[in-house]
């Protein structure tokens, strides 16, 4: 018996030694990565990681919002809240007069050659009236009828209890983006256009508490910018603000010379009813602009495509007068400033990006939701981060999916293509893999060259 126990350790000491070389053997046979892009930090919290987890108000604001709603008694207000968040979220843009035209003259001259593959002794001039009426008919039954949202007392509480949490979300999922990769900017002050109900004070306010000193909010509804004022306070006229220096204009400052460390708007370009009008207004933040612009809409196909219009406006186009000469550079999420390929190809899915949040504690309100959105950063700052050499960073556009030893990555590159890769530790380095592991959708993958030409040769 003693001789058998003998003979079963020693054997289970060489069972050990030699998994102990294969796994140094394996290790070996791994690339590890020759790019120190972790910069001392572990791998769950990699530089490219700026995705939050589930925010939530601050106190103030939701105590504040409960007593405002609570207060005015809004009559089917949980039903109203659905109907708003449905009616927000299906809004599409304005249908553009030229666009209008095109589609008339197309529409009448289908209509005429028609008519004329039947004609005989017809009346041209009841013709051509018919057919003007039935134009200006199917226009009617297929155009988009684009109306301006506006807002009284009651209409804004609703639009708090359906919004101000999500909007926050987004908002400060945005701000994230340059809170994490700039670690050196401290905004004295903020310009919000289209400030609502004042969330982007609260989002920027929770980034930058110790060095905001001014910050402007503009918006045209009276209404709304009441009810801000209202939360600031507390609900309680008497109360000092909670955060100090916040002014409300309904006007943006007049001087082109007055510019802001941080300019946000958020659910704004998309309530401007043309591309001219809009493109007027992103030159005009853009002026106001001395770091950065934030702009935040709806995860739709025209959120989204509002966002590449003012893209392509500040970074191809001039104003004939130039008050800044610093150019525009895109700080986030796209890490190139070619054409969106999301636009350029047949994708009919937009580039928008998720946030968990809290909402606000309402009847008919889940326990968690999620806001889906797009946004865009530019910068006047250029590379405001220390990249490292060797290392191009990737947009990570939609859910990770993790499988045993893999993990598969649809990623926007640095070349303007959208690539899907299978990232594994044999193929693209230990720290790689962990890394991609750890990373969800909106953020960032380092991309050494290693890993490029493992990219181009499965695209191959």
């Amino acid at each position: 018996m003693a001789s058998r126990s003998y003979s079963a350790s020693v054997l289970c000491q060489r069972a050990g030694v030699l998994k102990m070389m294969c796994r140094r053997m394996s290790t070996a046979a791994q690339p590890q990565s020759q790019v120190d892009f972790l910069k001392g930090e572990p791998h769950k919290k990699h530089p490219g990681v700026t995705n939050l987890k589930t925010l939530r108000l601050p106190e103030e604001l939701q105590t504040a919002a409960r007593s405002i709603i609570h207060s005015a008694q809004v009559l089917r207000l949980t039903e109203r809240t659905h109907k708003l968040t449905n009616l927000l979220w299906s809004r599409k843009r304005a249908v553009e007069d030229v666009t209008l035209r095109k589609k008339a003259v197309s529409l009448e001259k289908e209509l005429w050659e028609k008519a004329m593959e039947k004609r005989g002794d017809i009346d041209e001039e009841a013709l051509e009236d018919r057919i003007r009426r039935k134009v200006f008919s199917e226009l009617r039954r297929t155009t988009y009828h684009w109306t301006p949202m506006k807002y009284d007392e009651e209409s804004g509480v609703v639009y708090m209890a359906a919004r101000l949490a999500g909007g926050y979300a987004a908002v400060r999922r945005a701000l994230n983006e340059i809170k994490k990769r700039d670690l050196s900017f401290a905004p004295q002050s903020l310009l919000d256009f289209g400030s609502g109900l004042g969330t982007v004070v609260w989002a920027s306010h929770s980034c930058w508490a110790g060095s905001l000193k001014e910050m402007v909010c503009v918006d045209s509804s009276g209404p709304m910018n009441i009810l801000a004022e209202r939360l600031l306070k507390g609900d309680d006229e008497r109360a000092q603000p909670l955060i100090k220096h916040v002014y409300f204009r309904q006007f943006l400052p007049v001087s082109p010379k007055v510019q802001f460390d941080l300019v946000v708007a958020a659910f704004t370009l998309s309530e401007i009813p043309n591309v001219k009008e809009r493109e007027e207004a992103v030159f005009t933040l853009w002026r106001k602009t001395s770091s950065y612009l934030v702009l935040v809409e709806n995860g739709t196909k025209d959120g989204h495509q509002i966002l590449m219009e003012a893209r392509d406006t500040l970074l191809k186009k001039q104003e004939k007068t130039v008050h800044d000469s610093r150019p525009a550079s895109v700080f986030a999420p796209c890490p190139h400033e070619l054409m969106c390929p999301k636009l350029a190809g047949k994708l009919t899915v937009p580039c928008n990006f998720q946030q968990l949040y809290q909402p606000l504690p309402l009847p008919g309100h889940n326990d968690r939701q999620i806001e889906k959105f797009s946004y865009l950063i530019l910068s006047r700052c250029g590379a405001a981060e220390a990249e490292t050499e060797g290392v191009d960073w990737a947009r990570l556009i939609a859910p990770v999916l993790r499988r045993t030893r893999h993990v598969h990555c649809q990623m926007c590159c640095t070349d303007g293509q959208l690539q899907h890769t299978v990232v594994t530790a044999r193929k693209h380095s230990r720290d790689m893999y962990r890394c991609a592991r750890s990373s969800d959708w909106g953020d960032r993958l380092p991309v050494t060259q290693n890993f490029q030409e493992d990219v181009q040769s499965d695209s191959e």
